[in-house]
């Protein structure tokens, strides 16, 4: 994670500051004896904590509620592997919300503006799995949507009928579609094979490799996106499974 400077902080304020409730359900776990904290000179042997107002330093801290583990991070910053028939809306209108695949704590976690807890960076359909950023921390949520920064997003692509050097120039040089008389290109493109294409976009318009690739006379029968920067979807990471980004991961998506 980024470093912080968060300093000594209330066990009841930490807890809420990471989703657990709010401040009074904070302090009722901890004086209910189901909080327990390793120091950060204990290595695996955490202690029981029944004083809401203890402080400690909030920075690097692990802490067990209710049994299960769990660290400290200022913001939040995780990976999802997307699995098909879920979608990316807190409110969904069809198909299981992606929010319900991620812990209660992660959902919770408090805000200054109207939402709570981890937001999407981006959306996918529906249909398409993969790799998916999800944070609460705002500048990190622009600077990864915001056109300017043409962060690479690679996507496997399975289309309908086998490809031919053409469709893969076309979209190397530009594609119309319909909405935008400008021509979109793909910042880089291969056959992988004849129905597998790899797709690197830096842009990302609405329905975007499923309208591109209808504009070489093509169809998208499945869709995967497996890398955010220089950031690969781990392989031993499955479809609805989470996992924190550390430094070293935030670092590879801004290259």
């Amino acid at each position: 994670m980024p470093p912080c400077d968060t300093g000594l902080m209330q066990l009841q304020e930490i807890l809420y500051s990471q989703g657990f409730g709010t401040r009074r359900v904070c302090a009722g776990l901890i004086q209910q004896g189901l909080v327990q904290v390793y120091a950060h000179d204990s290595g695996d042997k955490p202690s029981v904590c029944k004083e809401a107002a203890a402080e400690f330093e909030a920075t690097g801290l692990r802490f067990k509620v209710q049994g299960s583990d769990w660290p400290f991070f200022e913001k939040a910053y995780v990976l999802l592997n997307k699995p098909a028939g879920t979608e990316c809306s807190q409110k969904p209108s069809t198909y299981p919300s992606i929010y319900t695949l991620l812990p209660s704590p992660l959902r919770l976690r408090p805000q200054k503006a109207a939402v709570q807890g981890v937001q999407a960076v981006g959306r996918l359909d529906q249909d398409t799995t993969g790799m998916l950023l999800l944070t609460d921390d705002g500048k990190f949520i622009h600077r990864m949507s915001s056109p300017r920064h043409h962060v690479p997003k690679v996507y496997e692509v399975t289309v309908k009928h086998p490809l031919d050097d053409s469709q893969v120039q076309k979209l190397l040089n530009g594609v119309v579609l319909d909405d935008d008389p400008q021509a979109v290109k793909a910042a880089a493109c291969e056959a992988v094979s004849p129905f597998h294409l790899r797709l690197t976009l830096t842009e990302g318009k609405y329905h975007q490799v499923k309208r591109m690739v209808a504009a070489v006379s093509n169809r998208v029968e499945a869709l995967h996106r497996s890398q955010i920067g220089g950031l690969r979807l781990p392989q031993d990471l499955p479809p609805g499974q989470w996992r924190w980004l550390s430094a070293q991961d935030l670092a590879s998506i801004a290259t």
